[in-house]
């Protein structure tokens, strides 16, 4: 590898990580917005939606140029693709945090509703498998990406048993249906970021390793 070429693989990698520290505190501070009932912070989960949007297009755009003008082989073409496909996670995750925003502006207007503790499981569990996807990368640590990927079969289960409180929430108080289903979204959608906390630890894998292990997880 070129100087050139190593100061390009550094600059990617620094900007990728600040990305992974923007949308690890974007999802964070989405689900306290719920739990607080902050519509400030919600708002502004939202409003920051662009800036992670321009950083993912930033990055993808390095990592277009570096394959045009260096043509890396081997395990430095594994790291730039690793690179661009996290990159995308990322930036979807953001994206979902926001919809955990909106529903948390929703739910405050829609009055006062209990969270149910099956929904602060899921949350901590969530929140530690974005963590142990991002420092299984800036460790490049495979062991605890495949880790990330068995822990996503838990909150599967407890989005399921989301449904069932839901529904029979519902049953119980129609009133208060709206506001119900809410919650649900927000499981649904911590479901959601954790599918894609997968593909990044999914990613990680195939950088140190050379596999695709997606669907052998």
């Amino acid at each position: 590898m070129t100087r050139h070429f190593v100061r390009e693989i550094e600059k990617l990698k620094e900007r990728l990580l600040a990305l992974c520290a923007v949308v690890e505190e974007t999802v964070y501070d989405a689900m306290r917005a719920l739990r607080e009932r902050d519509l400030v912070l919600a708002q502004k989960i939202i409003d920051s939606d662009t800036t992670i949007d321009e950083s993912e297009v930033e990055i993808e755009e390095e990592c277009l140029k570096i394959l045009a003008l260096h043509q890396p082989v081997a395990t430095d073409l594994r790291y730039v693709v690793a690179i661009l496909k996290i990159n995308n996670d990322l930036e979807r995750i953001g994206d979902t945090a926001g919809n955990i925003a909106a529903r948390a502006k929703s739910i405050c207007a829609l009055g006062s509703v209990d969270l149910p503790p099956e929904l602060e499981e899921m949350t901590i569990k969530t929140k530690k498998m974005v963590r142990d996807s991002l420092q299984s990368l800036i460790n490049l640590d495979a062991d605890m990406a495949r880790g990330v990927c068995h822990a996503d079969v838990e909150i599967d289960q407890l989005n399921r048993r989301m449904y069932d409180l839901t529904h029979s929430a519902i049953s119980k108080d129609s009133s208060r249906s709206e506001s119900y289903i809410m919650i649900l979204s927000v499981s649904r959608n911590l479901e959601r970021i954790a599918d894609l906390t997968t593909n990044i630890a999914e990613d990680v894998i195939y950088l140190i390793e050379g596999e695709i292990v997606r669907h052998r997880i």
